[in-house]
């Protein structure tokens, strides 16, 4: 019996050794792929937490930037569109960020393709990296762009604070100058009321007391029928001897009163309320203004200065008396002079 066994031993093929050999090899390289699955992953998720940090920062910065930002709205809004370029930047990161994950989330399930998964997240981190770097480029190219307008913002309050205490400084110059202007006014209107005065009472001492003449106010009230016939602007010997008297006195008047003193005698030409209608007057306004100019023309013949004389014909529209009687269209009719400023 135990002859038979060891015949049929040396016999028998073994089989077992090499079964173990194969098994052996199989569990090595199964140990072998997944270590260099484990190291892959490893670095790929030290690659991923680091853009993760850099993206955070990102979004800090950016942050951060908004609120800058946020101060500038006024001159700001070219910057708004780089902004907002810079943020597409930012999406476009995310999703190339989250295109990776999905690399990394697929090496779980393809172990065979680890080096050309590898290689190819290599080659995204990479763009993810120049995608980075143009952000940021942009991030200091806002930066020096808000520092620039901050600087003309300064320079703007600058020149704002100049030019509102030139204003200051010029309404009180101003003020000054009117204060002064007002007192030297005044100054001329006394000058030129005493005057005024000398020469009413001058021309009355030489006029004497003719009920034709008279003195309302300010003003020589003389009848036109002192000067003219009726319906007529030709002056009457008689009324060219009272403006002779009145031209002396005017000529040495010119001459006591200052040149800076701008002073005139206003000739005035009134009517009554009747109507003319003459050959040579349409109405009487044209009546009023020839005796007035008719007057003012002998006035400078005689030598009185013209820039200081004036013309102007009223007609009937300043009656001295409303009543309709001869006795006050007697009145009305009339030659004024009054000494006045320009």
């Amino acid at each position: 019996m135990a002859l038979a066994r060891s015949r049929r031993n040396e016999t028998g093929f073994n089989y077992w050794p090499g079964f173990v050999d194969a098994l052996s090899t199989l569990v090595l390289s199964i140990v072998f792929l997944l270590s260099v699955f484990l190291v892959v992953q490893f670095f790929l998720s030290q690659e991923v937490t680091g853009k993760d940090k850099a993206l955070e920062q990102l979004n800090a910065k950016i942050a951060q930037l908004n609120d800058l930002l946020s101060l500038e709205k006024l001159s700001g809004l070219n910057l708004n569109d780089q902004l907002s370029q810079a943020r597409a930047g930012l999406a476009s990161v995310e999703t190339e960020r989250d295109r990776i994950k999905g690399l990394y989330d697929g090496l779980a399930g393809a172990g065979s393709n680890a080096e050309g998964r590898a290689t190819e997240l290599n080659k995204a981190l990479d763009s993810e990296k120049a995608v980075s770097s143009r952000t940021l480029a942009q991030i200091e190219v806002l930066n020096q762009q808000i520092s620039a307008l901050r600087r003309q913002l300064a320079a703007l309050e600058e020149a704002l604070d100049a030019s509102e205490k030139r204003d200051k400084e010029s309404q009180g110059r101003i003020a000054d100058l009117g204060s002064r202007l007002n007192v030297a006014l005044a100054q001329r209107v006394q000058e030129l009321s005493r005057y005024r005065s000398e020469f009413f009472g001058r021309l009355r001492a030489i006029l004497g007391n003719r009920p034709d003449i008279r003195i309302v106010g300010d003003r020589f009230v003389f009848q036109s029928e002192v000067f003219f016939d009726t319906g007529q602007a030709l002056l009457l010997p008689e009324g060219k001897a009272e403006l002779d008297k009145l031209a002396t006195a005017l000529i040495d008047l010119d001459k006591q009163i200052p040149s800076e003193i701008a002073w005139v005698l206003r000739v005035d030409g009134h009517t009554d309320v009747r109507p003319i209608n003459s050959p040579l007057f349409k109405s009487n306004w044209e009546l009023s203004s020839a005796r007035a100019i008719s007057v003012v023309q002998y006035l400078v013949s005689l030598g009185v200065p013209a820039q200081r004389l004036v013309a102007a014909g009223f007609a009937e529209f300043q009656p001295l008396d409303t009543a309709p009687t001869e006795e006050a269209y007697k009145r009305n009719r009339r030659i004024e002079l009054k000494l006045t400023e320009r």
